[in-house]
């Protein structure tokens, strides 16, 4: 089990914070919320990371917008999440996500994101210089800012049932970055990964899962 710490990125934002693992794990990780927030959800994947040798810290990139935002997996904290999204500015989250990575003390850091973080991993890849390897899972925006270059590997996610992100944007990022790894799954929904959404799918989520450690693996 981890613990709620509090950060200060550049800017001066104080922000809370899930760290799980030993300080001196040999690799490290930043974990994005999805738009549901800091959800027991996002706190087992960081702390399954922990139990394989990891020191995880998953910032509260809602605290910019409202403090302590948990919601729930449904409709309603959908459209809650999606509003507080709007009122989360990408430049300040981007600090946020930075001073996640400064607290922790390997050379090398990954970054790994579900849904709305998978598409904050991709511009974290892409805008900073931070990260040595990034992760996204489902990520929505991902399509929309293809033009932008990684500055570090990258590995996406998808589910080839996804009506959030279609086919056709999938295909899109391939164009786009040959070189970048990208796996889709059949009969994976959007949230594929998450236990506690009805779009759960364990073989899925499990293979992704093992892709993304393999992959931490060979670049942190």
């Amino acid at each position: 089990m981890g613990s709620i710490i509090t950060l200060t990125a550049t800017d001066g934002h104080k922000f809370s914070a899930y760290r799980a693992g030993r300080p001196d794990a040999p690799r490290a990780v930043v974990v994005v919320q999805e738009i549901f927030g800091i959800t027991p959800y996002i706190r087992a994947v960081c702390d399954q990371l922990a139990s394989g040798g990891y020191q995880v810290i998953a910032p509260a990139i809602f605290d910019r917008a409202r403090r302590d935002v948990i919601l729930p997996y449904s409709a309603e904290g959908m459209k809650e999440g999606l509003a507080l999204r709007a009122q989360t500015p990408l430049e300040g989250t981007l600090l946020d996500l930075t001073a996640a990575a400064d607290a922790l003390t390997t050379e090398k850091k990954g970054i790994m994101g579900f849904c709305w973080g998978g598409t904050l991993a991709w511009e974290a890849a892409c805008r900073t210089t931070t990260f040595a390897a990034a992760v996204g899972w489902y990520g929505g925006g991902i399509a929309a800012e293809r033009a932008l270059t990684p500055n570090c590997p990258v590995q996406l996610h998808f589910g080839a049932d996804d009506t959030h992100i279609p086919a056709g944007d999938i295909d899109a990022i391939r164009a786009a970055h040959e070189d970048i790894e990208i796996f889709v799954y059949e009969g994976a929904d959007h949230g594929f990964g998450c236990t506690d959404r009805d779009s759960y799918n364990e073989t899925a989520a499990t293979l992704a899962m093992q892709r993304t450690l393999s992959f931490f693996e060979h670049w942190l």
